[in-house]
C-alpha cells in the first residue's frame, strides 16, 4: 500500500519515485493503461503532479503519452532490448577490468559481502533476491572509480530489470543456475587478483548469456554477439 506524499520533497517527487518503482517491479505491466482519473487518488495525489510524474517517466522511457493525455507503460520491445545487450556487452566488461585494476581494500570488502548473498535468480525473485544480485554488481562497478561508467551502468540496470523479469518467465535450468553462479565466483576471483583480462571475458560471457540476452532472444532481436565478432 502506497504512503502519503507529504514526507517527500514534492507530490510530483513522490509520484514520480511511486510510479517508477511500481513499473520496474512489474506491479504495473508492460503496456498496461494508465488511467490518470483512478490512478491519482489510489497513490494519493492529484492529477497535476501525477501528469508531471508521468512527463518525466516518459523521457525515461517508461511511459508513452499521445496528444489526448492518454498513458501507458512502455512496452518491451526486440529493438531496446538489443540495444541494452549490445551496451552491456562493451560497458560491463571494461568495468570489471577497470575494477580488476583499481579496486580497493574497501571495494574488496564490499564485493566479498556482497558475492556472499548473491543467488541465481528465480522465475519469481524477491525483492531481497533481484537487491542481492544488484548490490553484487554494482560492487563491481564502484571498484572501477570512472564515475560516468558508474552512473551509465546504473541507469542501465533499472531499465534492464524489466527485460529480465520477461527472461525469467522460461524457467532455467540447474545447470544453466550453476553456470551463473560459477561465473559470479570467477568474476570475484579475477578482480581479486588483478586480472582486468579474464574479469573482461568472464563478464563478456556473463552477458551473453544473461537474462537480458534471453529477453532479446525471446522478443526476436537479433544477437549482438552474432554480429560482433569475426
Amino acid at each position: 500500500m502506497v504512503g502519503p506524499a507529504e514526507p517527500f520533497t514534492t507530490k510530483s517527487d513522490f509520484a514520480y519515485l511511486t510510479l517508477r518503482n511500481m513499473i520496474l517491479s512489474g506491479e504495473l505491466e508492460p503496456g498496461a493503461t494508465l488511467n490518470q482519473a483512478t490512478l491519482a487518488p489510489a497513490i494519493g495525489v492529484s492529477t497535476t503532479p501525477l501528469r508531471e510524474a508521468l512527463r518525466r517517466l516518459k523521457s525515461e522511457g517508461l511511459v508513452e503519452l499521445d496528444a489526448h493525455r492518454d498513458a501507458r507503460v512502455a512496452p518491451l520491445t526486440a529493438e531496446e532490448a538489443r540495444d541494452m545487450l549490445e551496451i552491456r556487452r562493451s560497458l560491463d566488461p571494461l568495468a570489471a577490468a577497470l575494477a580488476a585494476e583499481r579496486r580497493t581494500r574497501d571495494d574488496l570488502r564490499e564485493m566479498r559481502a556482497a558475492a556472499e548473498g548473491v543467488q541465481p535468480l528465480r522465475s519469481d525473485p524477491e525483492v531481497f533476491d533481484l537487491v542481492a544480485h544488484r548490490r553484487f554488481h554494482t560492487a563491481i562497478y564502484l571498484a572501477s572509480h570512472n564515475e560516468l561508467l558508474i552512473s551509465t551502468l546504473d541507469g542501465l540496470w533499472d531499465k534492464a530489470d524489466r527485460y529480465r523479469r520477461l527472461g525469467l518467465v522460461v524457467e532455467r535450468s540447474q545447470a544453466e543456475r550453476d553456470q551463473k553462479a560459477a561465473e559470479h565466483a570467477a568474476l570475484l576471483e579475477c578482480v581479486v587478483a588483478g586480472d582486468s583480462d579474464g574479469a573482461a571475458e568472464i563478464m563478456r560471457v556473463h552477458i551473453d548469456t544473461s537474462l537480458g540476452a534471453k529477453a532479446a532472444s525471446q522478443l526476436g532481436a537479433r544477437p549482438a554477439a552474432a554480429t560482433s565478432r569475426p
